[in-house]
Order: structure tokens, then C-alpha cells, then sequence
């Protein structure tokens, strides 16, 4: 507050010396011109005051103009008036009506006034500005807030997403590994082991935002060879995969639920559940990967099963306008493709 009032006196007391200056052009008269001065000071300082604090914020800004031009008549009506009063007040008490002591410049009331206005126009003007900059300055900053506010919903909602697909995928395994051990068979250790790894990939490495691709297709496999023991010898599954995957960094799980769906949707059609997969990463820094499962169309629908919808939340978030994602069904089989654009090594898109 004190720094505010210490910077208006400076301001105001510049105004002066520079009307003082003004007035002393081809004029001597010093005692004319102080005074003068002094008069037309606070019809300067006034007529600013109403304007940047009454008429601008009020009428200005509200984009009230009738009332703005209204009220700025009345404020020039008044600054008029009180100049005239400056004028002739000073040319009565301090000249004693000898016109020959008053400075040219003082004979002038268009000079005068437009005197006045220019030191409004000018404290208007920085106000204007001021105003503009603090309102840009509020709008980056709400902006800031709300793309701060956005980021954390979406990594709230990419871990929500995750967490859905994990206690499908854990009922699974855990009824396999109970049938199994209900009969007592000796690839129940075998699959708890299996199960503990991928536990701890679901429990510890999907906290993170990005997994090595190499770590996802480990897992993948690991899933397979589960499946592989609870099928027996009705299932065939066919994996293949780029081999140049090194520091290549993906969302976690984001390609065990297409596998899982697969699973749990695919049919058994001549006794087996026929399961390809493949996984490519072109020249282009595209990531290919495509699915295929034996299906017969009276069974339910693929898509309405939870991975797949959460899969679809979560590449639009990861992947805004660069992927694409396709499902059909043909010749009893349902395909998956998926495609993601500029999949770059070091964790530099996702």
C-alpha cells in the first residue's frame, strides 16, 4: 500500500514540473506559473481518478457504452468547468486582472484542456494495459490449472483402467490353478510360479507409465504357457514377434488383455482353440500388432468384454489421434488389429 501512494505522489508530482514547464514557455513569471499549476493539478488528478477507476472498470470493461459516453460527458462537463474556474480564478487573485502577466500558453483553453486529457489518456492507457496483462496473466494460470486438473484425471483414469482388467485376469489363473490342485496335478507348482511372476509385473512394474516392449511379450508368454497348461492339448497358439524390440517402451499391460480376450472368448471349433498372434515394428516406427481367434458368431460378442472396452479408453488417452484400432469377424475367426503411430525407443512416446 505504502509503495502504491509513494508511486502515485512521484507520478503526480512529475505532472507537475511538467506543467510548470509548460507554462514557462516564453514566460518568466514564476509565481503565475506555480500557482497555475497547482490549480490545474487536482482537476488533472481528479478527472484521472474518475476515469480509470469509475468510468474504465464500470462502464468500460462491462461494455456498458451508454452509460460510459453518459458519464464521460459529465466528468468533461466538470473538468471544463473547474479549468474555467483555474483560468479565470488565477487571472483575477493572481494577476489582479493584468492580462500581460499571464503566459501565452495560459491564454489557450483548447491547449489547456487537451493538456489535462493527455495526462488521462496517458494514465489510461497504462492502466488498460496493466489490466490486460493481469487479466492474461489469471487466464495462463486457470489455464495451467485446468491442463494440471486434466493430467490428473487422465492418470487417475489410465490407472482406474488398469486396475479393472486385473481382477478378471487374476479370477482366471487362480480357478486354474484350484482345478488343478484339486487334482493334484504336477503342474500346479509350476503354474503358481508363473502366476507369482506375472503378479508381481501386475502388482509392482504396471505402477509405472511405461514398460520395455520385451518385458510386455515376456509376460505374454507367460500368460500363453499358463493357458497352454489349462488347455492340454486343445489349444494351438502361434506367438510371433519383431526381434528388434530393444528400448522400446510401451503403456503396461496394454497388449495382455487383447491375448486375454482372446482366450476367454475364443471357441473351440474341431476340438482346438486356435489362437495367432503377431507383433511388428516397421521401419516407420509403427507398432503392428494383430490377433486372431477361433469364433463362432452365436457366441457372445468379443467386444463386450471388459478388456477390450478398457483398451479402448486407454488408447485414446495414450494415443490421441495416432492409433487405430479395428475388430471384425471372418471365417469363424474374430481379428484384432491394432496400429500405433510413431512408437519411438527410450520411453519418447508414451
Amino acid at each position: 500500500m505504502a509503495k502504491h501512494l509513494i508511486l502515485h505522489l512521484t507520478f503526480w508530482i512529475g505532472v507537475w514540473f511538467f506543467f510548470v514547464y509548460f507554462f514557462s514557455y516564453n514566460s518568466n513569471d514564476t509565481y503565475y506559473i506555480t500557482w497555475f499549476s497547482s490549480l490545474l493539478l487536482p482537476i488533472a488528478i481528479s478527472t484521472t481518478y474518475i476515469t480509470i477507476y469509475f468510468l474504465i472498470p464500470k462502464y468500460l470493461l462491462s461494455k456498458r457504452y451508454f452509460k460510459l459516453a453518459l458519464y464521460s460527458f459529465y466528468t468533461l462537463v466538470l473538468s471544463v468547468y473547474l479549468t474555467i474556474l483555474a483560468i479565470y480564478g488565477s487571472f483575477i487573485f493572481i494577476t489582479k486582472l493584468d492580462i500581460t502577466k499571464v503566459p501565452p500558453m495560459g491564454k489557450n483553453f483548447v491547449f489547456i484542456l487537451i493538456l489535462i486529457y493527455l495526462i488521462v489518456g496517458v494514465v489510461s492507457f497504462i492502466y488498460l494495459l496493466k489490466h490486460n496483462f493481469n487479466a492474461q496473466s489469471k487466464y495462463k494460470a486457470l489455464e495451467n490449472k485446468i491442463l494440471e486438473a486434466n493430467l490428473q484425471i487422465k492418470e487417475q483414469e489410465l490407472y482406474y483402467l488398469k486396475k479393472q482388467i486385473h481382477p478378471h485376469f487374476l479370477f482366471n489363473t487362480l480357478n486354474t490353478i484350484y482345478g488343478f490342485a484339486l487334482k493334484k496335478s504336477e503342474h500346479t507348482a509350476d503354474i503358481i510360479l508363473k502366476l507369482s511372476n506375472l503378479l508381481d509385473y501386475i502388482l509392482y512394474q504396471v505402477q509405472k507409465s511405461r514398460v520395455q516392449l520385451k518385458d510386455e511379450i515376456e509376460h505374454i508368454n507367460e500368460y500363453i504357457d499358463l493357458e497352454k497348461i489349462r488347455f492340454e492339448d486343445r489349444l494351438k497358439v502361434n506367438f510371433n514377434y519383431s526381434k528388434n524390440i530393444e528400448n522400446i517402451e510401451i503403456a503396461p499391460m496394454l497388449l495382455i488383455p487383447f491375448i486375454e480376450n482372446a482366450f476367454k472368448h475364443g471357441s473351440i471349433i474341431n476340438g482346438f482353440l486356435a489362437i495367432e498372434i503377431n507383433l511388428n515394428l516397421t521401419e516407420n516406427n509403427k507398432l503392428i500388432f494383430t490377433i486372431k481367434n477361433s469364433f463362432l458368431n452365436n457366441n457372445e460378442s468379443e467386444t463386450t468384454g471388459i478388456g477390450l472396452d478398457n483398451i479402448r479408453k486407454r488408447l485414446i488417452l495414450l494415443f490421441p489421434n495416432k492409433y487405430n484400432l479395428n475388430t471384425e469377424i471372418k471365417e469363424n475367426q474374430f481379428i484384432v488389429s491394432l496400429i500405433i503411430n510413431e512408437i519411438k525407443s527410450n520411453g519418447e512416446n508414451i
